[in-house]
Parts: C-alpha cells; structure tokens; sequence
C-alpha cells in the first residue's frame, strides 16, 4: 500500500467533496473513512484510477452518513449527483483548501490549526509542539474550528497572512521534524507566488529554498544531524541558494519588510558565508532585532541569543538567553551550547543531557546525547 499516493491525493478529492456541497466536517470524516477502505480493499484489488476510486467511495461515505442524520436530509437530493467511473480531473485543489480553510469565521491561529491537520496532514502533537502549547489544548482548539465551519459554506476564503502562516509551519515540520513535507510546502507556496504579488509571499519562497537548500548536507551517512557550522556546504544546492537570494533581493527592493523577508535574510547570510568562521554574525544580530521588533517571538529571541553569542563573545550570549523563559523549547540546548563556547565543561554537559531528554525528535536526541558524551569524555581524570 503506498500510503504517500494516499495522503497526496487526499486533499484533493476532499475539496471536491467540499465543492460538491459536503461541509468540511463532513467531508473530511468521509474522506478518512474512504481512506481506510482504501487500504483494506487495494492491495487485493488495486484502483487503474487511484483518485477516481476515493473520490467515488468518499462521496458515497458522505452520503451515507447525510442519510442517517435527520438533520441532513435534504442532501439526499444529491444522490444523483454521485461522480460516475473513470478518470478523475487532475486539478490540483490543495491551495484552494489551504484559503478556504482560513475562514473569516475562525481566528487566524484556529484557521492554521485546522488546514495543518485537516490538509497538511500534520498531528495534533506536531501542531501543539510548533504552537508551544500542551496537545490537549491544541485538540481543543482544531475540535472548536472544526464545530465552527460545520455550519458554514467554505465559499469565503481567508486571508494570505494565514494562509502564508500555515505553508510556513507545514515546511517547518517537514524540514525538522518527522514528516516530509518540505518539497510540498515549496511547491504550494511557489503556486501562490505565481497568484500573489507580495513581497512577504516571495520572502517566504525564499526562505523555503534557502534553507532546503543545505537540507542533503544535514545529516550524516548514519542518519545523524550534522550542525550547520560542521556541515559540507559542496552539498549545499547553490542553484536553489542563487534562486532564493534573487527572490529576496526582489522583495526586499519593494521596502516592504516582513517577517519572512527578515528570515531569508538571515539564511541568505548564513548560505552566503564560504566558511563556518566567516559568518557575518554581527549582521545577522541586527537582522534578529528587526524581527523581534516585527514578532516578538520567544523563538526568535532564543535564536538571537545564539547570534549575540557568535559576535559578541558567549557570555553576551548567556545575558541574552537569561532574560527567556526556562521553559522555552530548545532552550537548555542553547544554554549547553553558550556554555561550552565558554569553557565550563561540567555545567555544558550536564545541559546537554537535560537537553536530549527535552528533544522532540529522535534525531535530535541521538545528536545532544553524542555531545554530552563527548564533553564527559574530556572532563575523565
């Protein structure tokens, strides 16, 4: 059963669902269900028309249910209606999900929420951890948008701000966390590139492809993470780095600044510099205090201490990182990371094992334990 065919397919015939009349609620529970018939039925009897196949079972799981709930009955009218055999239309719909998922009926965090499980595909956990929230609260929060879109006709779509928030997020998850997404969140936001002139929409596109641009040098043969400062940057994609840092030069000529912009600033510095060393952190600092001032995100302070403690010595760096919640994610790493730059051994290692059981991925587990490993080593009489 090739489930990457299943999930790649899946937003599209759920927007032909919701084109057809089926509320988004309803037809997201019938695409699912049509899902898991998929894989109980196809690999005995594979579909020739895959998208053809779900979207017939899909309606008809919709139908099915619309029968049973009297408060329903009226969509028995669309029985006929039911798509005939054959080939399926090849449009693309996942875009247009993503805008009408972003209903001006729904707060902008709620609409994002929504689009990431319902469309991106992302879990309730991988969407509490990028919110810096407890899962429970954000299954509260997607349970509340899906009740408040149930009533409503997604016939009025949302703003590009959230819909720029939530391509974001996706290639997040998909660039470090456990779930591809990556290529697919280029590939939607070149799609609104091509729609939307605005310059935070290119600034976006720009930092996709700039930081998927060292993505093969990431990790190593055994599947490890390899810092930035370590990496091979001969396995840095210098076409999609040319391609990024054009796109934002073009962006940032409009004298539009925004959050996305500011990133890919940053990116284009780091892709920019031929080694580690030669980083223009002082740069990149003031890059940071332009968007703390446009976000004012624990995240990005966490990572302007990083940059302060490049240019301006670790302890400048530590001052920084005082003022941030204990809490922050990823924070003691960073704290292990200052203080090792440093030269207090003992304290860097034990903050690196604090860290790698604070890790949410595997990945970056394995590598914080290798480095308290590392600095214990040293620190044996």
């Amino acid at each position: 059963m090739d489930e990457t065919l299943l999930r790649s397919l899946t937003p599209s015939v759920l927007g032909v669902l919701v084109r057809r009349g089926a509320d988004f609620a309803a037809a997201e529970d019938a695409v699912q269900d049509a899902l898991v018939e998929a894989v109980r039925v196809w690999p005995a009897d594979p579909p020739r028309d895959p998208k053809g196949w779900l979207v017939t079972a899909a309606w008809r799981k919709f139908l099915d249910a619309a029968r049973s709930d009297a408060a329903r009955r009226r969509r028995e009218d669309l029985v006929d209606e039911e798509p005939p055999p054959g080939p399926a239309p090849a449009a693309d719909d996942t875009l247009q999900l993503y805008f009408l998922c972003a209903h001006p009926s729904l707060s902008p965090a709620s609409a994002v929420a929504l689009t990431l499980r319902a469309v991106g595909g992302l879990t309730t956990r991988q969407i509490a951890r990028a919110y810096l929230v407890p899962e429970t609260t954000m299954a509260q929060r997607i349970s509340r948008a899906k009740r408040t879109v149930s009533g409503v006709r997604l016939d009025r779509p949302g703003d590009v701000a959230t819909v720029l928030r939530t391509l974001y997020l996706v290639f997040n998850e998909g660039y470090s966390g456990d779930v591809d997404l990556a290529a697919e969140a280029i590939r939607l936001t070149r799609q609104l590139a091509s729609a939307v002139d605005h310059p935070e929409v290119s600034g976006l596109l720009a930092l996709m492809l700039l930081h998927h641009a060292r993505r093969a040098a990431r990790t190593a043969a055994d599947g490890s993470l390899v810092p930035l400062a370590e990496q091979d940057r001969g396995r840095w994609d210098t076409a999609s780095i040319a391609e990024g840092v054009g796109i934002l030069q073009t962006a940032l000529a409009r004298d539009r600044p925004g959050e996305f912009q500011a990133q890919a600033a940053i990116a284009a510095l780091h892709a920019d510099a031929p080694t580690a060393a030669e980083t223009d952190w002082v740069q990149i600092v003031e890059w940071y205090d332009e968007l703390t001032r446009l976000t004012d995100s624990p995240v990005v302070r966490l990572n302007r201490a990083v940059a302060v403690g490049e240019a301006d010595g670790p302890r400048a760096g530590l001052a920084a990182l005082a003022a941030l919640d204990t809490s922050l994610p990823r924070r003691t790493a960073v704290s292990a990371y200052l203080h090792e730059r440093d030269g207090d051994l003992p304290t860097a290692a034990r903050l690196y094992a604090e860290a790698a059981h604070q890790a949410p991925n595997l990945a970056e587990r394995d590598h914080l334990t290798r480095q308290a490993a590392r600095l214990n080593t040293h620190l044996r009489p």
